[in-house]
This record gives structure tokens, C-alpha cells and sequence, in this order.
């Protein structure tokens, strides 16, 4: 005959505590749920950026056109560099608001570049075309812009003040209110 040990007093206690505890959790965030439902905007689950301050890269690209393109041009505005791909979901849910924060910015001082990884021109034009995009695309089929940037992440953007310094880095999609919250401070420096 084998003998099961009983629980102590002091253990089973315990455990009723602590089951009563859950249960009370979740009985208050039931009603806090139900006066104040969470929501999942776009804004919500956009990245924030880190402030960061590093050399913006000696990148050279070529665009759509086949040109020869470099981040050098462009010493002297501000510059957003947005990594991106037409097969990435959030990479699509950021552009009109790339596109709209671009058009409204241009004549400030202000260049956003499209850096798509690892597609050729027969893939991304069709993809341009689609939403419209009228800010500069950059092929890179060899990933050098996540390289020199260091990420592996899609999508990824940093802006790069007027000296050539990288001040913002965002991992993930970007929303248009929060394009609005950092990026023109940088541009009316």
C-alpha cells in the first residue's frame, strides 16, 4: 500500500489565497476592461524612435532610374532613410504615411529615401507605382543599408540631420503622428 503525502495546512492556505487573489484580479480588470476598452490604432502600435547620435553612413546606391545615388548628396538637409520591402506588412501600412509626411515636408529642407533590401526594379516599380510614391527609391539587392546601419530589421528608418548625423532610429512601422512629434524638430534646427 502506498502512502500519498497530504499537503500541510499551512501550504493548502496558501494556494486558496492565492486562488482567491486571481480570481479578485481578474474580477477588477474585467471591470476596468469594460469602462475603458483598449483600442489598436495604427498609432498605437507605431514605433517610437531612440534618440541616437552616430555618422549617418557613406552609402551608395543606385535608384529606380539605374542612377548612381549616395547619402553624400543630400550633407545639408535633412534626410529620413526608410529600409523597407514590398513582402513586409507593416513596411506597406507605413507608406501614405511616409508619402504624406514627405509631400508635406519636401520644400523645407526635408528628403525621404526608400531604400527597398534584396529587390530588383521589376518588383519595386509596380509596388511605387501602387501608393503613389513620388519620394526617391534606392535599390539595394546586396542589404549594404541594413549592413552600414547595423539592423536586420524591416521596417527600419533613421533620420539624419543637416550635418550628417544619424539623431533618430526607428525599428518597426512609423505613424504619421509620430513622424509629426520628432522629425520636424530636426528639420527647423
Amino acid at each position: 500500500m502506498t502512502i500519498t503525502p497530504q499537503p500541510s495546512r499551512t501550504r493548502l492556505y496558501a494556494l486558496i489565497l492565492m486562488g482567491f487573489g486571481f480570481i479578485a484580479f481578474g474580477v477588477v480588470l474585467f471591470f476596468l476592461l469594460q469602462n475603458n476598452p483598449p483600442s489598436a490604432s495604427v498609432d498605437d502600435l507605431s514605433a517610437v524612435p531612440a534618440e541616437v547620435d552616430f555618422a549617418a553612413p557613406d552609402l551608395t546606391l543606385v535608384d529606380l532610374a539605374g542612377n548612381t545615388v549616395s547619402l553624400k548628396d543630400h550633407l545639408g538637409s535633412v534626410v529620413l532613410v526608410n529600409l523597407w520591402a514590398t513582402w513586409c506588412p507593416p513596411c506597406k501600412e507605413e507608406m501614405p504615411a511616409l508619402e504624406a509626411f514627405y509631400k508635406k515636408y519636401k520644400n523645407d529642407g526635408f528628403v525621404l529615401i526608400g531604400i527597398d533590401q534584396e529587390e530588383t526594379r521589376d518588383v519595386v516599380q509596380p509596388f511605387v507605382d501602387e501608393f503613389g510614391l513620388t519620394f526617391p527609391i534606392w535599390l539595394d539587392i546586396d542589404w549594404l543599408a541594413e549592413r552600414e546601419f547595423s539592423t536586420s530589421s524591416l521596417p527600419s528608418s533613421y533620420v539624419i540631420d543637416r550635418n550628417g548625423r544619424v539623431r533618430l532610429m526607428w525599428i518597426g512601422a512609423i505613424s504619421k503622428s509620430n513622424l509629426e512629434k520628432y522629425v520636424p524638430k530636426i528639420i527647423t534646427e
